[in-house]
C-alpha cells in the first residue's frame, strides 16, 4: 500500500497543476472582460454628455412642476386648516 502513496501523490500533484492553470486561465479571461467594460462605458458616458442641453431643459420644467406641487400642497394645507 505504501508504495502506491507516491505515485498517488504524484497523481495529485499534476491534477491540482492542471486545475490551477484553468483557474489562472480563468481569472485571466475575467481580468480582460473587467479592463473592456469601461472602455464600453466610455461611449455611452460620451452620448449622455452631447444630452446635457436636453437634461438641463428637463432639469428645468421638473424645478417647475416642484414649486407648482409645492405651491398646490401650501393652498391645500390652508384651507384645510382655514
Amino acid at each position: 500500500m505504501e508504495q502506491n502513496q507516491p505515485e498517488q501523490r504524484r497523481v495529485a500533484d499534476q491534477v491540482f497543476e492542471q486545475s490551477l492553470e484553468q483557474l489562472e486561465d480563468i481569472l485571466q479571461e475575467n481580468s480582460t472582460e473587467e479592463e473592456e467594460i469601461p472602455q464600453l462605458h466610455t461611449s455611452t458616458f460620451t452620448e449622455v454628455e452631447l444630452d446635457e442641453d436636453l437634461i438641463d431643459i428637463d432639469l428645468a420644467a421638473l424645478e417647475d412642476a416642484v414649486a407648482d406641487i409645492e405651491q398646490y400642497l401650501e393652498e391645500k394645507t390652508k384651507t384645510q386648516l382655514g
